[in-house]
């Protein structure tokens, strides 16, 4: 019966391109027609175990059975495999993957909502499950001048990831209109590269906050480095607790933590915001966003990648920050931008295979790719993108037309 209900599945979820499947049996189905731009990909369970693991959570079953070597591909690669079944059933024609039943994905809003507590001690305890794996990991693959974990700006043809990156960070420093002797929040600072380009291109004092020790370190010995450590102060320490002790600045930036925070803090978190920000102040927020309605984690990334993590929609970001008066001045959406960016990430992961293999183990690099192979494709075929939100507390506090970000942006290194 599990052999027909995934025969079933596939025949209704490939049909442009090519999947084979290998049953451990050693018969072969062959699902889909060739059609340019979509691949020819071919699969091999390993015992029927495997077929029912993957009906019983599609995403999860088939991600923990390509962990263990239980499902191999033996034609193209993982990203091809699932770009493939993604590529199948795109968000923006109408297409779902219907990977649960009502019952598991009510459930799944119920985790989410759960896991969006996150109070301090939990935050902590989820930021260091995926970046206190170890800098190393992401020297491998980031961009080397910055270590940007966020989705890079490709307004060229033919850039590197390297310029891409920079070229993101002149993209939010023109946005956040730095004047002379500002100072600057940024929260979930990562590896400090914003806190490092603000300080090196504007007279400004910046804050780093995170709440990873591994990159607490590391941005502290790179903001020394880059001659700008008397300028830049990183801290160990939560937004909330901050916004306790009653600091204000004049800026306000944060790129690619706002997944971290959860549902249920989203109101928490813009109060904090507003309370932080002066009032003549601005704030840019760059998230990763769905482009359709509020949804839940699924438990892939819930278990291996971002616990407590939750990728809100627009409509819900921006019904918490007007409840404080947070006032939106600009919304856009980099709706490819992140989906390059992780294609990038992808090979330079495949590149160094043996190094990340070395550092971990199989199991932990299949796990990667896997991440980053699902996430390239729901960026580029799912509900995923990019937006970058303009915040002010006053109407008055920004110039009335955007020409000051373009011309900004020229004039930044990369921009």
């Amino acid at each position: 019966m599990a052999l027909g209900i995934l025969d079933r599945f596939l025949e209704r979820g490939v049909r442009k391109g090519v999947l084979e499947l290998v049953r451990a049996d050693g018969s072969i189905r062959r699902f889909g027609t060739p059609v340019e731009g979509y691949p020819e990909v071919r699969i091999r369970l390993m015992g029927k175990a495997t077929e029912r693991r993957i009906l019983r959570d599609p995403r999860l079953g088939a991600a923990e059975a390509f962990m263990d070597g239980h499902l191999l591909v033996e034609r193209g690669h993982i990203m091809e495999l699932v770009y493939l079944l993604r590529a199948n059933a795109r968000w923006d024609r109408g297409g779902e993957l219907h990977e649960s039943s009502r019952l598991k994905s009510a459930i799944g809003k119920v985790i989410t909502l759960i896991d969006g507590i996150n109070r301090a001690a939990s935050a902590k305890r989820n930021i260091a499950h995926h970046y206190d794996v170890g800098n190393d990991l992401y020297r491998l693959f980031l961009d080397s001048e910055h270590m940007q974990y966020s989705c890079a700006y490709w307004p060229r043809e033919g850039m590197t990831l390297e310029e891409a990156q920079t070229a993101k960070l002149a993209h939010i420093a023109a946005k956040l209109a730095i004047e002379p002797g500002n100072t600057v929040l940024d929260i979930g600072c990562g590896w400090g590269g914003m806190a490092i380009y603000l300080a090196q291109n504007f007279n400004v004092a910046v804050k780093g906050i995170t709440l990873s020790e591994e990159q607490l370190a590391l941005a502290r010995r790179r903001a020394a480095d880059a001659g700008v450590g008397d300028r830049v102060d990183f801290e160990l320490v939560d937004y909330r607790d901050l916004a306790d002790r009653g600091e204000k600045f004049d800026r306000i930036v944060s790129v690619g933590m706002f997944e971290h925070v959860g549902q249920a803090q989203f109101d928490r978190f813009f109060r904090d915001c507003a309370r932080l920000m002066a009032d003549e102040g601005a704030m840019l927020l760059h998230t990763i966003g769905r482009m359709g309605r509020p949804g839940s984690t699924d438990a892939f990334t819930r278990k291996y990648i971002f616990p407590g993590g939750y990728i809100p929609a627009l409509s819900e970001t921006l019904a918490a920050s007007e409840k404080v008066r947070l006032i939106a001045t600009d919304v856009e959406n980099l709706r490819l931008h992140y989906a390059k960016t992780l294609r990038e990430w992808y090979k330079r992961c495949v590149a160094n295979k043996e190094a990340i293999v070395r550092l971990y183990d199989e199991r932990f690099y299949r796990m990667w790719i896997f991440y980053l192979s699902g996430a390239t494709a729901a960026f580029e075929s799912g509900g995923m993108c990019n937006y970058q939100v303009q915040y002010a507390r006053s109407r008055h506090a920004l110039p009335i037309t955007r020409t000051y970000m373009v011309e900004s942006e020229k004039a930044l290194p990369g921009g």
